[in-house]
């Protein structure tokens, strides 16, 4: 039976997909690795016009790599994923290096997921509901909160957003989770989420303080359209693979196995 490592014992990977992040990576970086729980950084550049990727090769504990051509974010954070796992990385901590989410809740969400109470730990920007004095738009906020009621009902959950960007996983889940089947953009972020609910794998989330400062990247308005349309097509999917009435590979069949291998092992 697997038996679960103390959190002292699990590496710890932070992994960056960063696109055009010159100005604030080394802000970010700074602040990572000044947590005692962090054990290596990962920093995939996706093809970045400026000078993301020299940056990233002169900070200390840093793997960068770079995409010869621009993959999206979705196929930035596969390769983030991939990267992790071949360092032998148990806990893997995703932020994005434009500084938007402030890296001190690091040792929270890691905390746990290596507690073995969830697979998958969410940084909330809704929690706390200090979002628009944040600086999140309105009509972000809005299609924020429309978007996750709509993913709450069809996929029968209580997470208090969908959408965040700053993310925990455990090695089990990542390895579990269809990377590939899903799609190179945005809207990966919701993707994965839903195969986790399929899963089985539990959710927790942490307040996390909403920071839209100039340097912070952000889609425009036609592509968090289509990020949207791209959440409901998920969502949908999700609840008629439940009643049978849709396959994919985003969704097994074979679904317990990975969860009951990650509930051993947390216990």
């Amino acid at each position: 039976m697997p038996t679960k490592k103390p959190i002292s014992k699990q590496k710890v990977v932070v992994v960056m997909p960063a696109y055009n992040a010159q100005h604030t990576i080394e802000k970010t970086w700074r602040e990572v690795v000044s947590h005692d729980v962090v054990d290596l950084v990962i920093v995939v550049d996706d093809a970045s016009r400026d000078q993301t990727m020299t940056l990233a090769q002169g900070l200390d504990r840093v793997i960068a790599h770079r995409h010869p051509k621009n993959r999206g974010y979705g196929g930035n954070q596969k390769t983030c994923y991939q990267l992790a796992l071949e360092h032998d990385a148990d806990i893997v901590v995703m932020v994005h290096p434009d500084y938007q989410y402030t890296p001190k809740l690091i040792p929270a969400m890691v905390s746990m997921v290596g507690s073995g109470l969830y697979a998958c730990v969410l940084g909330s920007r809704i929690l706390g509901g200090g979002a628009l004095m944040g600086g999140m738009p309105l009509w972000r906020y809005v299609a924020n909160r429309f978007l996750t009621l709509f993913g709450n009902v069809l996929l029968g959950t209580k997470v208090s957003e969908f959408h965040t960007g700053y993310r925990a996983f455990s090695r089990d889940l990542l390895q579990a989770l269809p990377l590939q089947a899903n799609s190179d953009d945005f809207v990966f972020d919701n993707q994965i989420l839903a195969e986790t609910v399929w899963l089985g794998f539990q959710i927790g989330e942490v307040s996390c303080p909403t920071s839209y400062a100039p340097d912070a990247s952000s889609i425009n308005f036609s592509r968090s359209v289509k990020y949207g349309f791209g959440c409901l097509n998920t969502a949908a999917q999700f609840r008629l693979a439940k009643w049978g009435l849709f396959k994919s590979p985003r969704y097994p069949a074979d679904k317990h196995l990975a969860y009951s291998t990650w509930r051993q092992r947390a216990n």
